[in-house]
């Protein structure tokens, strides 16, 4: 039986983990790889069963010989060797039980507890309702699934039974190890086989918390068996008792053979109350109506599938034998026929994780949904240049380089899908300029109905994205670089989610049900090998403008300190300028002489170096005309003086002269007859005298 046992546990352990391995693009089905551990663990211990029961056997044999050679008077070959020598399949026997079940125990052990650690520790996402890791299997592998471990828990729960009745056999007890484990096969083969039937009527909630159900039961298993184990070590054996195995698990137990659970409890409290409880009027009648009790309980569980919830972040549909009837299911309570005749469809809403797997992210169809175009945003706070690298890869597109050939925006439902711009013809040479766009796109489901008959679930949101590349790439060719990196992004925005609405709308030939909320140009930058030169014109740019700038600022402080108001010295220049037309034209000195009062005014009056100029200009002019004018007058009276009397005039003149000639000079005057005698006097006064100075340098050498 556990030779039997070992070969059925080792095929169910190959079917599971192959189906694990095909059921998977990428790594396993976890789920069902920890159902085929646990049933190889299986395999392992009917092994152990087998070899422990064999060495049974042979000890049997070997008490029976004994025994027999005892009756026949028969003696011992040597004086030295005693009755447990000449038994050494009864030593065997101890070992085995001694070491080689508890070391089978501990391996159990340690293989569920490490199994189950991993699978709750790989999937503790789960509960936090992220569900990180779980991809919706195909059809196939779903109905595989639900064949397989239906079979398999069958198959297990009628291994199960029939040795864990063999076990109430004193003799064969320790059966129970094998038939426990057979029996958790057949219990998580079981939910492997609901997981995948569920996901076929379209509910994932199974095989969703399914990796996690099966981690917490293999690690409960494996606690127990190490539990067991201490346990064991310290309980006392009576002479000849067989120990029982570690791995014999009591939770698998009730499983395999719930009647003896239920009878040694049945026992327990007629000991406790003193009296027998299961033999009592009460207890027969309620084991009577135990089946019609859970009948009625199945119906009414049946019928309340009658009442829909749908939540307030949902819209769904009903499905009678998987075609929609009637129309969209708002949040709230709604009826509908029983199950399996009416199921409520909520569509679900999928992600990409960080390998590229759909992700079930939730079940709705409301709110604002949104997916690139383009190069994604960067997420970080650093300043956003065209050098920076950006997360993911970049995706480029083309526009025309030259704003000569730039096509009008289409209007309002003018631009049909895969249409050629009309900029644009098959024989034109284009040049083309690459330019990196950041184009998030907004929409929202408008018609579950036309959104849920678009594409399968994972399959909606690529279509979508497809549809929208394909006409932005068309309607870029037909707008120049300077639009997409300057002022003329919201045009373009607006012309991109017209033509991708109309698109969405001709989908299917019904429409995607889906309404573009926004589609515009969040970012644009050139590839990053390229940034450079654009920053050089960039730069250009703004160093013409600072220059224009700095211009004008010396402008206004030029005029202000010229004339005090910049206004005014608009004003003074057009009066200049007209100053200067006229005199082109040859017009008469009093005009031109007014037109020259006119700007004088206008300067006088603005203040400023200008004013102050020509104010410093009439003082001078009047100080040189006064002073012209006094000698003027002067000089009429020196004539009257003189033609009074010329003689006194001329002296008078002349002692003047001679006056003003020896001011601050050394006069000697001497008679015309007689001796001169000159003493001079050699003598340095200042010793310090500069000798070779000049007389500018030096005043008493003058």
């Amino acid at each position: 039986m556990c030779l039997m046992g070992m070969v059925v546990q080792t095929v169910f352990a190959l079917a599971l983990v192959i189906f694990a391995v095909l059921s998977k693009r990428d790594g396993f089905d976890h789920s069902a790889l920890g159902v085929g551990v646990f049933a190889g663990l299986g395999a392992l211990i009917w092994l152990a069963l087998a070899i422990v029961f064999d060495q049974h056997r042979r000890e049997r044999i070997e008490s029976i010989e004994a025994a027999t050679l005892a009756e026949a008077g028969g003696v011992s070959t040597s004086v030295f060797q005693t009755s447990e020598e000449l038994r050494p399949a009864a030593r065997r026997l101890a070992g085995l039980h001694k070491y080689f079940v508890p070391i089978v125990s501990l391996v159990v052990a340690g293989v569920l507890g490490g199994l189950g650690a991993y699978l709750i520790w790989h999937f503790r996402d789960l509960m936090k309702g992220t569900a990180t890791g779980f991809a919706a299997p195909a059809e196939w592998v779903s109905y595989a699934g639900l064949i397989m471990g239906a079979v398999i828990a069958a198959l297990g729960f009628v291994l199960a039974r029939y040795t864990a009745g063999m076990a109430k056999q004193p003799a064969w007890e320790n059966l129970r190890g094998g038939s426990a484990f057979a029996a958790g096969t057949a219990v998580l083969a079981l939910l492997l086989a609901v997981g995948h039937g569920t996901q076929l009527w379209r509910s994932d909630i199974v095989l969703r918390y399914l990796p996690y159900v099966v981690g917490g039961f293999l690690l409960l298993i494996g606690a127990e068996v190490l539990l067991n184990f201490v346990m064991g070590a310290y309980r006392p054996r009576r002479p000849g008792e067989i120990p029982r195995a570690a791995f014999d698990s009591r939770l698998l137990s009730f499983v395999a053979a719930p009647d003896r659970i239920a009878q040694s409890i049945s026992d327990a409290i007629n000991y406790q109350l003193g009296f027998d409880v299961t033999g009592g009027w009460f207890y027969k009648l309620l084991s009577k109506m135990v089946a019609p009790l859970a009948l009625a309980g199945v119906a009414i569980v049946w019928l309340l599938s009658c009442i829909a919830v749908v939540g307030p972040h949902e819209r769904a549909m009903v499905l009678r034998f998987g075609r929609p009837v009637g129309g969209e299911l708002g949040p709230g309570h709604h009826f509908k026929m029983p199950w399996p005749i009416d199921t409520v469809y909520v569509p679900e809403y999928f992600e990409k994780d960080s390998q590229g797997r759909d992700l079930v992210a939730g079940r709705t169809v409301t709110g604002l949904r949104m997916t690139e175009l383009g190069t994604r945003a960067t997420a970080s706070n650093e300043p956003i240049l065209w050098t920076n690298d950006h997360p993911g890869e970049e995706v480029n597109q083309y526009v025309r380089a030259r704003a000569e050939e730039i096509a009008p925006a289409p209007a309002e439902g003018a631009a049909r899908p895969g249409s050629e711009p009309a900029a644009l013809r098959k024989d034109e040479l284009v040049d083309l300029a690459i330019v990196s766009l950041e184009l998030p796109l907004h929409y929202v489901v408008s018609d579950v109905s036309r959104f849920d008959r678009l594409a399968a679930p994972p399959q909606r949101e690529p279509l979508l994205r497809a549809v929208a590349k394909r006409e932005i790439t068309r309607y870029l060719r037909s707008v120049n670089l300077d639009q997409v990196l300057g002022k003329g992004r919201r045009e373009v925005g607006e012309a991109l989610r017209q033509r991708v609405q109309t698109a969405f709308d001709t989908l299917n030939g019904e429409g995607a049900g889906v309404r573009v909320v926004y589609l515009g140009i969040a970012g644009a930058h050139p590839p990053k090998d390229t940034a450079k030169s654009f920053e050089i014109v960039v730069q250009a740019d703004q160093r013409k403008q600072a220059n224009l700038q700095a211009a004008e600022a010396d402008k206004i402080v030029s005029l202000t300190q010229s004339v005090g108001d910049v206004r005014l010295a608009d004003e003074i220049v057009r009066e200049l300028d007209e100053l200067e037309a006229v005199r082109t034209r040859g017009a008469d000195d009093a005009q031109i002489a007014a037109q020259e009062f006119a700007v004088q005014g206008l300067i006088e009056r603005a203040g400023g170096t200008s004013a102050d100029t020509l104010a410093r200009a009439r003082a001078e002019r009047w100080a040189t005309h006064m002073s012209v004018r006094g000698r003027a007058a002067r000089y009429l009276g020196q004539l009257a003086l003189y033609e009074a009397a010329p003689t006194v005039f001329l002296t008078n003149q002349y002692f003047d002269a001679m006056r003003h000639l020896t001011t601050d000079a050394r006069l000697i005057i001497v008679g015309d007859r007689g001796s001169t005698r000159y003493d001079v006097d050699l003598t340095d006064k200042e010793l310090n005298s500069n000798v070779f100075g000049t007389e500018r340098d030096d005043p008493e050498a003058r």
